[in-house]
């Protein structure tokens, strides 16, 4: 069953230093139907105005990863890391006990746009965690030039980051029209969210910020038209 939701129906957060749209429920959108895919629990699209930010607020019992797509964040944790991501850095908190952090757009002249995703963890209260990698990488061991390349997953295979969840995220990078064919497993759930780009799937056109669930299926054929980059959720 493939099910197709596009990226005008997503829910929407202005409030002025902040554009966001929201996948699912969260903050003052609320739909029912939309609390989550598995354990997948928020993918949020923020757009922050030059200077401003999220200030220190805090979380616990949740895995966080940040994709920056545009721009630089500046980030600060209670675990003691200050540091800048740059638009292509990935970034997995592991929230555990609690944490506290603060994400600032480093720039006071230029857009900051990237996605917050939240995973529901199989495990609470564990010690709070942080790792980060590249999208791209000039590292010749690493899954940077495949199609699918795993970001984070319970078992850091290909040199992902670690998930405490049964899940596995990926980012598709398509070009010059690829056909990316996948074999699905009939028991677990997928989501795809399109972050760049164009592709046909399940006999339908996905553009930016569209997404694409997934159950019950054994196979999914992906082509780009032109090029496309997407993140693709293999979940429980």
């Amino acid at each position: 069953m493939f099910e197709i939701r596009r990226s005008q129906q997503r829910g929407q957060g202005q409030h002025g230093w902040l554009n966001s749209r929201h996948s699912f429920s969260f903050a003052n959108y609320m739909d029912p139907e939309r609390m989550g895919f598995s354990v997948l629990r928020v993918i949020n699209d923020d757009e922050v105005a030059p200077g401003t930010g999220f200030a220190t607020h805090a979380h616990r019992d949740m895995e966080i990863i940040s994709v920056i797509r545009q721009g630089t964040i500046e980030h600060k944790d209670s675990m003691g890391h200050v540091l800048q991501l740059q638009a292509g850095d990935v970034q997995r908190m592991s929230a555990g006990t609690g944490i506290t952090h603060s994400e600032y757009n480093a720039s006071q002249d230029d857009a900051l746009h990237f996605l917050q995703i939240w995973i529901e963890p199989n495990q609470l209260g564990i010690t709070p965690g942080y790792e980060q990698l590249e999208l791209m990488s000039s590292d010749e061991n690493d899954q940077s030039d495949k199609k699918l390349r795993v970001l984070a997953s319970p078992d850091r295979r290909d040199g992902s980051m670690f998930l405490h969840q049964d899940a596995v995220l990926s980012v598709g990078h398509l070009v010059n029209d690829e056909a990316l064919p996948l074999s699905l497993n009939t028991t677990r759930k997928y989501y795809l969210h399109m972050m760049a780009g164009e592709i046909t799937a399940a006999d339908q056109t996905l553009a930016e910020g569209d997404a694409l669930t997934i159950e019950n299926e054994d196979v999914l054929q992906i082509v780009a038209k032109g090029g496309a980059e997407f993140l693709l959720f293999d979940l429980p």
